[in-house]
């Protein structure tokens, strides 16, 4: 399941965005745990941009306010997204009362588990989604879990930086960019320093991979371009792709822009309500043509075409990049 809905939010987001282009890549440790810390300026599309981007299955962590939504909270589970209790969304529960300090420790646990499995984790150390040109303070929760992780002797621990910048968050067809930094090996971090000093270093180099501006679409180019007649066959499913999705993707642009209150929402909205369109015309489709061939596989080929249609809708305008 996991394997698919990230597909499919590879799909999305390109179909979004004009351009998602990626440094870095090789920086990403294949076979260590992994704390991942990103910095927050896209809601929900973040946690999908690092969901792409990493070729293995990441264990996400949101703010628990949003499982408020049924069609993020369904989203959430099906993805085992981790939900962390802030204290500023406790403060207004409890009427101004101090939280438990204790609220997240089961949430602290499953991390951990993950992490001694050899997983990756992925934190958002701002603690909030915002739309500054720069990164706000970081919370210490990532340097806890770190060094907690270090006490139950979970080794070779490695906290991975990726920075991400957008050109207009908002807006279809604009650009943006995922920067991965040098990661910090937890194991060489000295054992006299505590999570403060852990989490200025974790800033800085943060900050490294946030503060650079997109480059010009001309100076980002492919050392390898398909041949003449692959760009063909690719140009001519695209086309299909863009003929049999346009509609849906419409729509759920459309009522995204309607809905949206912030310049986070329309990117979350229009990707949410586009696949509910989109899978949705799958089915009518599938219906229609089992009902006119009457044959159960010429309408999963169908269904295929459309998939291999979406895809290369989504990702020819990125070929030379």
């Amino acid at each position: 399941m996991y394997g698919i809905l990230r597909w499919i939010a590879g799909v999305a987001l390109h179909w979004f965005y004009g351009d998602i282009h990626v440094v870095g890549a090789e920086k990403i440790p294949r076979n260590a745990p992994l704390l991942i810390a990103v910095n927050h300026v896209n809601a929900l599309v973040d946690s999908l941009l690092i969901g792409w981007l990493m070729p293995r299955r990441v264990m996400m962590t949101a703010k628990a306010t949003l499982l408020n939504n049924p069609l993020i909270a369904l989203l959430f589970r099906a993805l085992g997204v981790v939900p962390l209790r802030r204290t500023v969304d406790e403060k207004l529960a409890l009427s101004g009362r101090t939280p438990s300090p204790a609220r997240n420790s089961g949430a602290f646990r499953e991390m951990l588990d993950v992490l001694k499995r050899n997983g990756a984790v992925l934190i958002f150390p701002e603690g909030t989604s915002h739309s500054h040109q720069a990164m706000v303070p970081l919370k210490s929760g990532l340097a806890r879990v770190a060094l907690q992780a270090r006490e139950r002797k979970i080794v070779d621990l490695q906290i991975v930086p990726i920075g991400l910048v957008f050109e207009n968050k908002s807006s279809p067809g604009s650009r943006g960019r995922l920067q991965v930094g040098d990661p910090i090996r937890v194991d060489q971090w000295p054992a006299e320093d505590d999570h403060t000093k852990l989490t200025a270093e974790l800033s800085r180099r943060m900050h490294l991979v946030t503060e650079r501006e997109l480059p010009s679409p001309e100076s980002v180019s492919s050392t390898s371009r398909p041949g003449h007649a692959k760009r063909t066959a690719i140009s001519l499913t695209a086309a299909w792709g863009r003929f049999t999705h346009k509609l849906p993707i419409r729509i759920a642009r459309a009522i995204a822009v309607r809905v949206s209150t912030d310049a986070d929402q329309p990117a979350m909205f229009t990707i949410v309500i586009g696949l509910g369109l989109v899978l949705t015309s799958y089915l009518i489709h599938f219906a229609v043509v089992d009902l006119i061939t009457h044959s159960f596989w010429i309408a999963s080929l169908y269904l295929a075409a459309l998939l291999t249609g979406a895809y290369w809708a989504a990702f020819e305008p990125h070929l030379e990049h």
